[in-house]
């Protein structure tokens, strides 16, 4: 359970909401320097709102201490688009679990234009000790689709039942006997949603083909 914030905080982080919902850029960013770590990450939120987040504050961001911070400027790289490809890239190399997933996921949602992460998110996928981020990870390299990525997804249909869904689900964007044979196992797969995965992504081929 989380642990409550103070009264004096939770006021501040309304505040901080309430300026992104109004369009106030000048207030959002006061908010960026408060103390409270919960009121500078729905800062970069309310900016995003008002349209105005930019590189600049993402990257800024992840100079942040606390993780909480730094998860969410991961998270809003995806808002900035495939300029911050380099902060997604940070993410990845990030101590904490909650950045690197975010990261993953900014990467995922830029999409091809983030192929030259594709190296690091395969890494993240092997090794990663967090099966979240490990998830995550082959989820965005389903999202690029480069074949650079297809050996990272393809081993993760071995890993943990909700990373074998994902990897089954990445495979969607590639072709080949490999990709075949992979989706013949899931089929049998112990795991009912690693199956139904299959199944699904089976009927869309022949739907396609």
């Amino acid at each position: 359970m989380a642990t409550p914030l103070p009264d004096g905080v939770t006021a501040r982080r309304r505040e901080a909401a309430l300026a992104g919902h109004r369009g106030d850029e000048a207030g959002a960013r006061q908010a960026l320097g408060d103390a409270a770590a919960a009121v500078r990450a729905t800062a970069l939120g309310a900016l995003a709102r008002t349209g105005r987040l930019d590189l600049t504050d993402v990257t800024a961001a992840m100079d942040d201490p606390e993780p909480e911070v730094r998860a969410r400027a991961a998270e809003l790289a995806a808002f900035v688009g495939p300029t911050a490809v380099a902060v997604g890239l940070r993410a990845l190399a990030d101590r904490d679990p909650r950045v690197v997933e975010a990261g993953c996921f900014a990467l995922g949602e830029i999409g091809p234009s983030a192929v030259t992460a594709v190296g690091a998110l395969a890494g993240v996928g092997r090794d990663h000790p967090d099966p979240l981020c490990r998830e995550a990870a082959v989820a965005a390299l389903g999202a690029i689709g480069d074949p650079a990525g297809l050996p990272a997804i393809l081993a993760a249909t071995s890993d943990k039942p909700a990373v074998r869904r994902r990897a089954v689900l990445a495979l969607a964007p590639f072709d080949g006997p490999e990709v075949d044979a992979a989706l013949e196992r899931a089929l049998s797969d112990r795991d009912w949603q690693v199956r139904q995965a299959a199944e699904d992504l089976g009927d869309g081929r022949s739907q396609r083909d």
